[in-house]
Order: structure tokens, then C-alpha cells, then sequence
């Protein structure tokens, strides 16, 4: 599996985003919450396949849970015009979203691994497959 670390809310996400940057570092954000079905399945399909965890060894893997639903997750929401999950967010090595990128529902892990590989910019790998 991934090796998902847990973000709540704006502020949390805008410092870890920040310290991505410093480092240089791609980001993936996965709006997360119990009741989602397919946030199940991806994580069960797609986030435990090795080819996907190797795509993204080198990428800070951020989940927001918003289970809650609380004045946080929907602003976290808000931020990015959506309206819950599934939905996974790429940012640069700027710190900016790629929103060409983003993915909204379920995606197969041989799917995602070519996705993922472009959206941070891995081209070797996404010629690849």
C-alpha cells in the first residue's frame, strides 16, 4: 500500500504542499472517506499495486479522510470546486496543481500507473506501458 500521510483541511495541506516545494518534491492528494465505495476499491485495486507504488516512490502521497464532512473537509472541498470524493490531485514540483491530471472516480492500478507517471512528469515510465 501507499504510504499515505494523513493532511486535515487548507492550512494542513498549504504546509505540507510548502514543504514539498523545498524539497522538491511532486505531491498526490487523495480525498478520502469511509462511505465512499470507490475510495475502497482504489485503495484495495489500485493504491496496493506495486507497479502504482513504484510510479509514485518518489512523490509525498497526502490523504485528506473527510468522513466528517466537517467545516474543514468542506472547505478543502471548496478549494478545488469539488464535491467530494473519490478525487485525486497532482501538484508540480511548484506546488501547483496539475489539474489536467486530476482524477475523479475509480481507475484500474495498470490505468493509474500511466496517469500517475505523467502527471509528475515521470515520461520514461509513461512510454513505457
Amino acid at each position: 500500500r501507499l504510504d499515505f500521510r494523513d493532511v486535515k483541511g487548507v492550512a494542513g495541506l498549504d504546509a505540507a504542499l510548502a514543504t514539498a516545494k523545498k524539497q522538491g518534491q511532486t505531491v498526490m492528494l487523495d480525498y478520502y472517506a469511509d462511505w465512499c465505495v470507490s475510495c475502497k476499491e482504489l485503495e484495495a485495486h489500485t493504491f496496493s499495486d506495486a507497479t502504482v507504488r513504484n510510479v509514485l516512490s518518489d512523490t509525498l502521497v497526502l490523504r485528506t479522510d473527510v468522513t466528517q464532512n466537517d467545516i474543514e473537509d468542506r472547505a478543502l472541498l471548496r478549494r478545488f470546486a469539488l464535491f467530494g470524493p473519490p478525487a485525486i490531485l497532482f501538484f508540480g514540483t511548484n506546488g501547483e496543481e496539475r489539474a489536467a491530471f486530476r482524477v475523479i472516480g475509480y481507475l484500474d492500478a495498470k490505468t493509474f500507473s500511466r496517469h500517475a507517471a505523467q502527471a509528475i512528469g515521470q515520461t520514461e515510465f509513461a512510454d513505457r506501458q
